[in-house]
Formats: structure tokens, C-alpha cells, sequence
């Protein structure tokens, strides 16, 4: 069925950097960050998109990508799975010719998103306060252009996502990133553990960060 375009999502910002995080970390990339998330990490860095943000229809949000010299273009969130149409959307941007990647915190069905989009699923640690709200069924979703993360704040998390990617055999599906939470946990001492472990990970700091304190609109 053809994707509509007037259909409408809420959008927080769209901005053009480089990509901090994952597999395409430093490529130039157009972010299209949608407004509304279900969860409430107690870490997040990106609070602000809960609520505001603008009413633009598809045909709109493509219109603004487009003008960016770049074919890399990311939709976020919030939660960027929590509108309906946000699935549309990445059809639409995909239709384009544009390189899409997806992400989202797994707390959300991933099997209705476009089979041309990467997807980068953010496993939920204990430490986050919602570890509750991973939907294991999306696992068996995973495709080997997919990318499952996860953001540990201490050893507890450490241990939890190494119990994940043995139980769920992770590495056998797509890439693993680790990352640690800023303040939290130190890089270093994440490097240590990995190497320590001989794990198929890669570790990941946040490149938007150490370029750019701040953080929004990059």
C-alpha cells in the first residue's frame, strides 16, 4: 500500500551533524527527532523531546531532509516507534533513496518497520529504571543490518548485558554496542572489562559529545 504523505507526526527538531553513535558514527546525517516517549530512563539526555516539538506531515519532513547534502538520515526520539506513522515515515525516506537507520528503545514492536531500514535497539539495563519494558519478542526480529546497544552505568549492567548476549545469542544476529553512561561509568574501565572478556562488542562513546557540549540540535 502507498505510503500517504499528509499524514502528520510531531517532530522535536530535525538538525544535521554527525553521527555520534553505532556503526555510522561520523558520518554526516540528518536527525529527524519526533516528540513523545513511553519510557523515562533515568538517564536520558534527551528529555526534552517529551513534549512540544511541531505538527508536520511526511511530505514535509522529507521536504527538509532533502535539502541536506548528505544521504544518511536517522529518525529518533523520544520514542520515535510511539506514533503511528512513524513507520510511514521511514518507508517514505527509505523510497527516497535515502540510507535510514532507526533508533529506538526496544520497548516497541520492530517487525512492522521497513526491512531497508537499520535498526538500532536500545536493551534497556536495570540500572536505566526500565528493564521491565524490553519487548524480547523483537529479538527474533533482528536482521544482520540491525544493532542492538546498551547504555551500562555499573558493573551490575555490565554483567546483566553479557547474561543477555549469551542467553539470547546476540552476536550470532547483528552488531553489539556498548556504551557507558556519561558520569556513571568510565570508558576506560567499560574497555577493560570488554577486553578482559574477549567480547564480540564494540565499544562506542558519543562523539556529538565530545565535539559539542551541548547536545540538542546536534
Amino acid at each position: 500500500m502507498p505510503v500517504s504523505g499528509s499524514a502528520t507526526l510531531r517532530v522535536s527538531e530535525i538538525f544535521f551533524s554527525l553521527q555520534g553513535e553505532a556503526s555510522r558514527v561520523g558520518l554526516p546525517t540528518v536527525f529527524v527527532r519526533l516528540t513523545g516517549c513511553p519510557l523515562r530512563c533515568v538517564y536520558c539526555d534527551t528529555d526534552y523531546a517529551f513534549s512540544g516539538g511541531e505538527t508536520l506531515t511526511l511530505d514535509a519532513i522529507l521536504a527538509r531532509v532533502l535539502t541536506f547534502p548528505t544521504r544518511h538520515v536517522t529518525v529518533t526520539g523520544g520514542e520515535p516507534l510511539a506514533q503511528r506513522a512513524c513507520t510511514d515515515l521511514l518507508a517514505l525516506l527509505c523510497d527516497a533513496g535515502l540510507d535510514v537507520s532507526l533508533e529506538t528503545s526496544g520497548a516497541l514492536d520492530i517487525s512492522m518497520v521497513d526491512a531497508r531500514v537499520a535498526r538500532i535497539v536500545d536493551l534497556k539495563t536495570p540500572a536505566s529504571g526500565e528493564e521491565g519494558r524490553n519487548l524480547w519478542a523483537n529479538i527474533a526480529h533482528l536482521a544482520p543490518r540491525d544493532e542492538v546497544k546498551f547504555v551500562l552505568a555499573d558493573a551490575e549492567d555490565y554483567a546483566w548485558a553479557v547474561a543477555q548476549i549469551r542467553q539470547h545469542r546476540l552476536a550470532e544476529r547483528c552488531a553489539l554496542l556498548f556504551s557507558a553512561v556519561q558520569g556513571q561509568l568510565s570508558p576506560t574501565q567499560l574497555a577493560d572489562w570488554i577486553l578482559r572478556d574477549g567480547l564480540p562488542v564494540r565499544l562506542q562513546v558519543q562523539l556529538h559529545k565530545l565535539l559539542w557540549t551541548e547536545a540538542r540540535g546536534r
